[in-house]
């Protein structure tokens, strides 16, 4: 080809990226590798291929990990944690910064490597994976230095268990390794059994850093591993990044055990460009949201939502610039896909893909090599956004699409779906991005640019896209604990007695949605106070009492968009009206605790409603130092409908604990009583009817936790479930939970002193960390 060829047809050449320094570090290693325990390599055993998915060659012979290998692991780090932790933030952040500039030194040898193991682009590995991975050490060396100062009271979990995807290999390994490494924490991390190897080079920078022996350990082999590493009792911590299905059946396996947990699962994100967008720039954008990495990414912009108007032209843009993407050798500087990370993943691409026989389907006719685990960019338009492949992960460079007509149904159809990870949003008009940006079920929404990653800035989902924030304080916190042992709380039984009710039956019943409701199974419990004196009755909640709960409480979702000025207000006037009857509900608590705590238990509780108020319209977002022009900005936003079993010890103010910060934030709660005192519950909602509280904001059921937790726990409409009961039900509400990946606060037979306060963390369990990305500037 002439010079004057290349200027009239502007094809690019060939840009080959040399593989032999990443060949001969494999070669060094003997091309075969063990795991890395306790500070140095094991010996290598059986096991199996490591191949380069577009060549097909083996790369190396790793080894399968055996329960021995896992239990040798969890045995250093056990061992080295204490020590790690004593080393103090800024020892920890010398080791970290160290790691950091040892990444800087061996960029290229881990970015080839990363490309050799994985497929992807060496223009990716180099420009993006491979500088995050490193500013990712570098700011947790910073948030190491700051933990003694800015977060006082807080400690390590201990050994942390941390099972990474295949898709982004050595970035997932820092988003886990770095965060829990600055808190003083040691770890076990398995790679995925396709792409280990820059994880096994890690280890050996590891080594040359000097950081103490047992603080990183990393074992190799399947999902067997993995299943080792969940159930392992030395184990405090698992963070898990991967599919969905393996997210449930990790919170199933690990409740009851107390194990801490955050899961960063799949997605189905929305793309969402309105009439007015830069048509250009949303087609480049959307390039990058879907075949990057060729769309082996759980936050792709897979799903394309384009406003009617404008649909069809852009769908001509679009498939024009498909047509100029280039597929080939991930080696080589000049291509924009690669290959896929393995065959496995090709063929399910392939079935799902050529299953459908609906809308209108638009392949790239380009000429993929011979060898290796290439699928060219597609797209299927046409499609109703009920349809499978509008709902289901493909995982690979596959791009569906609809249309919309207003913002609202932009909206309606975008959070059409079981996930929420990650959005889109491309308009001119900034008014509309802000207003989108909010209402979209996703924990993370990008404005006219996708796919902006920082270590400052919270990443993480909501529904089916898991729980959890990696990134920025709000993943920092994941890694540490309340300093101090908690005391085993022991169930509280009710009194027994046989006596006669004083006076008139009062006759409290259950408190759904705005008013007073018979219990639908038509039972009641005798209340006795110490003396055996008859209290009163309290109904029996059954399932249908909680199904109408849990409707009332999602029929006043306008609570989460009323003011914060506007909630405050309300808890205050529940506070004034609960003081004007102070000695009554003081009188009440004595009787059925048979105590003399109840005038100071009641005025806690209106302390605690004062400090529920004064938090509404101050708990703060913040805008995030990302190296971009432009602003992430950190939105506190309500989780939604929240079940809760409330402390059996403290009637009256353990419950206004956890309801008021929960509704000040703007969710809505399905609170059951005390169980052996429900009746200053029901003497409550009186309270309620009088202060103005919208109907559903605040249900309250009376009954046995044992027999009401596991429907909250199962319910699908249920967005989190808490428990103080002195029963503990912590492994039933984990166990239960899986169905729609709640995010669950239970208090694994620990007890708690209601008379401090905990309102900071009843609101950071009520409420998720959006991270909107707005750049600005004309480029």
């Amino acid at each position: 080809m002439t010079v004057k060829d290349i200027f009239e047809t502007m094809d690019y050449g060939p840009a080959p990226e040399s593989a032999a320094d990443a060949l001969a570090w494999l070669v060094d290693q003997g091309d075969r590798f063990g795991h890395f325990i306790n500070g140095a390599f094991t010996e290598p055993g059986d096991g199996f291929d490591s191949k380069n998915p577009a060549t097909g060659e083996t790369l190396a012979t790793l080894t399968q990990a055996t329960q021995a290998d896992v239990d040798a692991a969890v045995a250093a780090a056990r061992k080295a944690q204490p020590k790690w932790a004593k080393l103090g933030g800024h020892g920890r952040a010398r080791h970290l910064y160290a790691l950091a500039r040892l990444l800087q030194k061996h960029a290229r040898l881990f970015a080839v490597l990363e490309t050799l193991d994985n497929g992807k682009p060496i223009r990716e590995s180099r420009d993006i994976d491979i500088p995050l991975a490193q500013r990712h050490f570098y700011y947790h060396a910073g948030m190491a230095q700051l933990m003694d100062s800015e977060l006082s009271g807080r400690e390590a979990l201990g050994v942390c268990g941390q099972i990474i995807p295949w898709n982004f290999p050595l970035l997932m390994l820092a988003w886990k390794v770095a965060p829990a490494l600055a808190m003083g924490n040691t770890v076990v991390l398995k790679p995925a059994e396709y792409t280990s190897l820059t994880a096994l080079l890690f280890a050996d920078i590891c080594r040359q850093a000097g950081l103490p022996k047992g603080v990183v350990n990393i074992v190799t082999g399947d999902g067997a591993v993995g299943q080792m590493i969940t159930a392992h009792p030395g184990i405090d911590k698992i963070a898990f990044t991967g599919s969905t299905e393996v997210g449930r059946q990790i919170r199933a396996a690990t409740a009851g055990s107390g194990k801490a947990l955050t899961l960063e699962l799949g997605g189905k994100s929305p793309y969402i460009v309105f009439d007015d967008a830069d048509l250009d720039s949303a087609i480049e954008g959307l390039v990058d949201a879907i075949w990057f990495n060729q769309g082996q990414v759980c936050c792709a912009g897979s799903r394309l939502l384009v406003q009617e108007g404008i649909a069809a032209r852009f769908h001509d843009k679009l498939r024009a610039r498909m047509q100029t993407l280039r597929i080939g050798n991930p080696l080589d500087k000049s291509i924009d896909m690669g290959a896929l990370a393995d065959p496995i993943q090709l063929q399910t691409i392939r079935d799902m893909v050529d299953s459908n026989t609906d809308g209108e389907t638009f392949r790239v006719n380009a000429q993929l090599p011979a060898e290796g685990c290439y699928y060219p960019p597609t797209l299927i338009t046409g499609l109703d956004p009920a349809h499978r492949l509008m709902q289901d992960e493909i995982f690979g460079p596959v791009l569906v699409s609809t249309t919309f007509r207003t913002p609202a149904e932009a909206v309606q159809i975008a959070n059409n779906t079981r996930y929420g990870l990650a959005a889109t949003v491309w308009t001119e008009n900034v008014n509309l991005a802000l207003d989108i940006a909010p209402k979209l079920a996703a924990g993370v929404v990008w404005v006219n640019a996708t796919n902006l990653f920082d270590a400052a800035a919270g990443f993480g989902g909501i529904r089916d896209s898991g729980f959890g924030r990696e990134g920025g304080w709000e993943g920092l916190r994941a890694y540490t604990k309340p300093t101090g042992k908690p005391k085993p709380l022991a169930p509280i039984a009710a009194y027994e007695g046989d006596g006669a009710a004083d006076g008139i039956d009062r006759t409290p019943k259950l408190y759904i949605g705005g008013k007073q409701a018979r219990p639908d199974g038509g039972y009641s419990q005798a209340i006795y106070g110490k003396s055996g004196k008859l209290l009163g009755h309290a109904p029996i909640a059954s399932r249908k009492d909680i199904r109408n709960a849990v409707e009332a409480a999602r029929g006043a979702s306008g609570w989460a968009k009323s003011t914060a000025h506007l909630r405050a207000q309300i808890l205050y006037y529940i506070a004034e009206n609960l003081s004007s009857r102070a000695s009554e509900f003081a009188a009440r608590i004595d009787a059925l605790t048979g105590t003399r705590q109840g005038a100071q238990e009641v005025e806690t509780a209106i302390t605690r409603l004062f400090t529920a108020a004064a938090w509404a319209d101050k708990l703060d977002g913040a805008v995030k130092s990302v190296p971009i022009r432009g602003v992430a900005m950190a939105m506190h936003e309500p989780v939604g409908v929240i079940g809760a079993l409330c402390p059996d010890e403290a009637p009256l103010l353990g419950l206004i604990s956890v309801m008021a910060p929960a509704i000040a934030m703007g969710n809505r709660v399905v609170l059951c009583a005390s169980q052996p005192f429900p009746l200053a519950a029901t003497d409550f909602y009186q309270v309620l009817d009088t202060s103005d509280v919208p109907a559903g904001v605040v249900n309250i059921l009376t009954g046995p936790h044992a027999d009401l937790a596991p429907t909250l726990a199962s319910h699908m409409d249920v967005d989190a479930v808490w428990s103080f009961s002195s029963t503990d039900l912590s492994a039933t509400i984990e166990r239960a939970s899986a169905g729609n990946l709640k995010r669950t606060w239970v208090n694994n037979g620990h007890a708690r002193d209601w008379q401090a306060d905990h309102s900071r963390a009843v609101m950071d369990a009520a409420t998720e960390i959006k991270t909107i990305w707005v750049p600005y500037g004309e480029g």
